[in-house]
Parts: structure tokens; sequence; C-alpha cells
């Protein structure tokens, strides 16, 4: 998707979704910026911006924010359920016009 993703996980070993939810941001953040910096990419110099833009009004100083504060979570307690959102990830870029087959 060009403005999210949609994640399929499991918090396991005494782990938090919060927490896991956390460093998979804090993570991809950094990775995200250092490989924008370091590497060519035609819209590198307008994402950087919006990224640094974004934390004009944060309380805690931060150069780049590349994630919304918070996710929307739904518990999954049946295989149905399942079947349903890997479906929906699956065909999602198709539905989208992002892919021309799903």
């Amino acid at each position: 998707m060009s403005s999210h993703i949609h994640l399929l996980c499991k918090a396991i070993n005494g782990f938090i979704l919060s927490d896991v939810m956390r460093d998979f941001k804090k993570f991809t953040s950094k990775k995200i910026i250092r490989t924008l910096i370091e590497e060519p990419e035609s819209g590198r110099e307008w994402m950087l911006r919006h990224f640094q833009k974004a934390c004009a009004n944060l309380k805690r100083k931060q150069e780049c924010k590349v994630w919304r504060d918070g996710y929307h979570a739904e518990i999954v307690e049946t295989n149905w359920f399942i079947k349903q959102k890997i479906n929906y990830i699956h065909n999602n870029p198709f539905i989208e016009k992002i892919v021309t087959l799903p």
C-alpha cells in the first residue's frame, strides 16, 4: 500500500503487542531514513522533507517521523477470521490498482 501496511502478527514469549509494534516502527523508521539518505531514489528529497515536516509539532526532539502514532489491532480468534484477513491483505494491492494481478 502506498500510505500504510497490513500485518498479521503475534506477540510471543511474554512480549506485548504494543512493544512489538513500537520496536518494529523504530527499526523500520531508521532503516527507511538511512536507505533514503544512502541510496539513489527519485523521490527521496520529497520523502525526507515530508518525514521532517511530520516532526514540526512534536514535543520531543526528533528529526524524521515515518509512522503515525498508534496502530489498529484486531484480535484473531478463528481460522475464518485469519483467512479473511490474509485474503484482504493479498488482494488489497490489486483492488487499489497498485498491481495488475492479485
